[in-house]
């Protein structure tokens, strides 16, 4: 059976922001297939650093991200993975108030994750860095 980890991203404080949060949020309340879990990761990279580790085959984050589109627009995006020589391109400092996804993937990778599988879903946000609890409308009908 393929373990699949979905995991909201995202500061539920900052508005559109919360657009991971709300997701999984959204996903806890159907029923799910067998070797799925859902988990609201918040701003919390080494909780999600963690669960990567867990021994999991593929990863869904679910994740706000400014790309320039319209809001709610919906990406999906396969990160690179790191180098075969282990060259990573990022400095793998370990900083808490900076775990954003992609030093989360470095750092589950560097400590042993082997995922066959990692997709990032991305939501446009109208607002990212206002200070609120709401979903702009665009993000809202995405969720």
């Amino acid at each position: 059976m393929t373990r699949l980890l979905v995991a909201g991203v995202g500061n539920v404080l900052f508005g559109d922001d919360g657009f991971g949060p709300a997701v999984v949020a959204e996903l806890a309340t159907l029923p799910l297939p067998a070797g799925v879990r859902v988990m609201d990761a918040g701003v919390r990279g080494f909780d999600l650093t963690s669960a990567l580790l867990d021994g999991y085959d593929a990863a869904i984050l679910i994740d706000a991200a400014v790309r320039g589109g319209k809001p709610g627009t919906l990406y999906v995006l396969e990160p690179e993975p790191p180098s075969a020589t282990g060259e990573y391109g990022l400095d793998l400092q370990v900083d808490p108030h900076r775990l954003e996804p992609s030093r989360v993937l470095l750092l589950a990778h560097a400590s042993g994750a082997r995922l066959s599988s990692i997709r990032i879903v991305a939501c446009e946000p109208a607002v990212a860095d206002e200070m609120t609890d709401e979903l702009s409308p665009a993000v809202k009908r995405a969720v």
